[in-house]
């Protein structure tokens, strides 16, 4: 008797302890102008970069560096054969001697006749005046051409214009070049930039201030503490309107220090871009999915025809299951697109078991 009136107790208990709350935490989905991340591929180029040519045509007489070759600005690069030229300087300066003296033997006779004019007629004395004007310019031509055939063999060597690593060698000793002729390829080593393709729905939304970091390994690469992802702060520099219309995307350009990288590798960005407008988010702890991807949450509702007991103003709680959309990535707060509204409450801890219409107790 004793142990069948216990089993009858026990069987009468079950549905009390059927009823019996289950303890939640619940947040209020609010409306936020949550920040996206969205993931742009770009290609390194160097800031400075130039194709090389000599400024007079020559032979080539010596190549200074090699591909993959530092330099510094001003560094020389090659050199032409530039025998021709010195002996046509020497000739200008002999030239430029010569006329030097011609202007001052006109000067001594011209001084000599003015000071013997009574004796001598004014048309010789101008006759002396012309000579010396005609000395003084055929000496300022002489001396143009000293100045042409220095700037000619100062042309006959080839420097670096800014400092950088010679990526291309295109001539080698005992070849005639000419102007506009490359003849190495130079590529800067201080700064770079990537350029970015970005798709045209997003223009209105960049601006320089967007907060960018750019990736090195690849986008679908996973991150794990034992592979971590390298992250390099960049700055937006340009945003060009119109790319590629027919891919209806722009460009947009942004800076970076080299850090031991180098011009044509593959990168990816990430931009933080401010919503426009304001938008449900709610925590990510109150998302369930199930194996087919579906996601929803348990919301908090009164129950009309319950007693008082878990409300914030005495009202019995129930928990009602939602369906809802989000938006892809790894935000938290997770943006909703549909499902929910302002002020709806949703359970983000003691959601594990729930079932559509268990009683709940918010905990304090």
């Amino acid at each position: 008797m004793p142990a069948l009136h216990l089993c009858l107790l026990s069987i009468l208990a079950l549905p009390l302890l059927a009823q019996a709350a289950t303890p939640v935490t619940v947040a209020t989905v609010e409306m936020k102008q949550p920040v996206r991340e969205l993931l742009i591929n770009g290609t390194l180029a160097a800031d400075q970069a130039a194709r090389l040519s000599a400024s007079v045509s020559g032979l080539v007489n010596r190549v200074g560096v090699d591909i993959g070759d530092a330099v510094g600005a001003g560094d020389v690069l090659l050199e032409l054969d530039a025998e021709l030229n010195q002996l046509a300087l020497k000739q200008a300066q002999a030239s430029y001697r010569q006329q030097a003296a011609t202007l001052n033997d006109a000067k001594r006779r011209l001084t000599e006749a003015n000071s013997l004019s009574r004796s001598i007629a004014a048309s010789e004395i101008r006759s002396l005046e012309a000579e010396v004007e005609t000395s003084q310019a055929s000496l300022a031509a002489s001396q143009a051409e000293v100045l042409r055939q220095k700037a000619l063999l100062k042309r006959h060597t080839l420097s670096a214009p800014f400092a950088g690593v010679i990526s291309a060698k295109l001539t080698e000793v005992g070849e005639w070049v000419t102007p506009g002729t490359p003849v190495l390829e130079l590529v800067g080593s201080n700064t770079l930039h990537a350029d970015f393709a970005v798709p045209q729905r997003y223009f209105s939304q960049i601006s320089r201030e967007t907060p960018l970091t750019i990736r090195l390994e690849s986008a679908s690469t996973s991150r794990t503490d034992s592979a971590p992802q390298t992250e390099i702060p960049a700055e937006i520099t340009a945003i060009v309107p119109v790319n590629d219309p027919s891919a209806r995307t722009f460009v947009l350009r942004a800076s970076l220090p080299s850090q031991g990288l180098t011009p044509g590798m593959a990168v990816f960005g990430n931009l933080s871009i401010q919503s426009s407008s304001a938008e449900p988010v709610v925590p990510r702890d109150a998302l369930l999915r199930d194996v087919q991807g579906n996601v929803s949450v348990w919301l908090a509702v009164v129950n009309a025809d319950g007693n008082a007991d878990g409300g914030a103003d005495g009202d019995e709680l129930v928990a009602r299951r939602r369906a809802i959309k989000v938006r892809p990535g790894q935000s938290d707060p997770v943006i909703v697109l549909e499902g929910l509204s302002k002020g709806d409450k949703v359970v983000v801890r003691g959601n594990e078991g729930l079932r559509d219409g268990d009683r709940i107790q918010v905990a304090r």
